[in-house]
């Protein structure tokens, strides 16, 4: 990593106050080379899941540089829950932004916000790390830092549909991010998007970020829902994941040999 502040190119947080549709894509392999390959994708963003994944905050660091050595695209790291700990431990890393799941009232928006924040607007620890050149930056990235890391709330339940736009309205949330798979799964109609209920709480979020006056973004795993939420309405998108992209070219490959070599 160059002896530099981590802040120095973090657009992400700019693009969505700015209205942009930045287009991200999702890392949950755990394999830097698959990391840096979709980073050198000219993605505006690239989310590491650690909720669902096995990754540690070492194995995370790692997919953190193999995105920043591929690029410039920023990464997000979506922690496992709405920790202090786990926040500050991520940025720590230089991550461009903090992702966390379930976010359901405005005072857990405000605890990840602080999170996220140095003091006096938060409460994250300073301390030498990636993020500030291992130390040697330190004041230059305490200076910049709060300006400069975008923090997404995740609405993934029936209570964070209800308190959406009051989320939004938290000082210091960039956007609503809403996960299509937990919500469907929590109103009781998995993976239905075209479910009445769940296009209802959808349309919900939607008119909670623009009454707020922040984007509303949500995740594509194949590229038929790149077009489906497109239509909906949706500010920008992550647009794809490592283990689709395997899986759809792999069955790509084999299908298409089996047309030819087939019986």
């Amino acid at each position: 990593m160059p002896n530099d502040v981590r802040t120095d190119g973090m657009e992400l947080r700019n693009r969505l106050a700015a209205g942009e549709s930045p287009v991200g894509s999702w890392v949950s392999l755990g394999s830097p080379a698959a990391a840096e390959v979709v980073g050198g994708l000219e993605f505006d963003f690239v989310v590491v899941d650690t909720e669902h994944t096995p990754l540690s905050v070492e194995s995370a660091g790692e997919l953190v540089r193999a995105v920043d050595a591929a690029g410039d695209t920023d990464t997000v790291i979506r922690v496992p829950e709405n920790d202090a700990t786990q926040v500050k431990r991520a940025l720590d890393l230089g991550a461009a932004g903090v992702m966390a799941p379930k976010i359901e009232s405005a005072a857990a928006a405000e605890s990840l916000v602080a999170a996220a924040r140095y003091p006096p607007e938060g409460d994250r620890g300073v301390a030498g790390s990636r993020a500030n050149g291992y130390g040697a930056h330190t004041e230059a990235y305490f200076e910049s830092a709060n300006d400069a890391v975008a923090v997404l709330p995740q609405i993934e339940t029936p209570a964070g549909v209800e308190h959406a736009e009051a989320i939004a309205r938290v000082d210091g949330v960039d956007t609503l991010f809403v996960g299509p798979a937990d919500l469907s799964a929590n109103l009781g109609c998995f993976g239905e998007y075209d479910d009445p209920e769940f296009r209802e709480a959808f349309d919900r979020v939607l008119a909670a970020g623009e009454a707020a006056g922040v984007p509303v973004g949500t995740l594509a795993t194949g590229p038929d829902q790149i077009e489906t939420w497109h239509d909906r309405g949706i500010d920008y998108l992550i647009a794809g994941t490592d283990i689709g992209y395997l899986r759809r070219g792999a069955r790509s490959a084999r299908e298409r040999y089996e047309s030819l070599f087939g019986e």
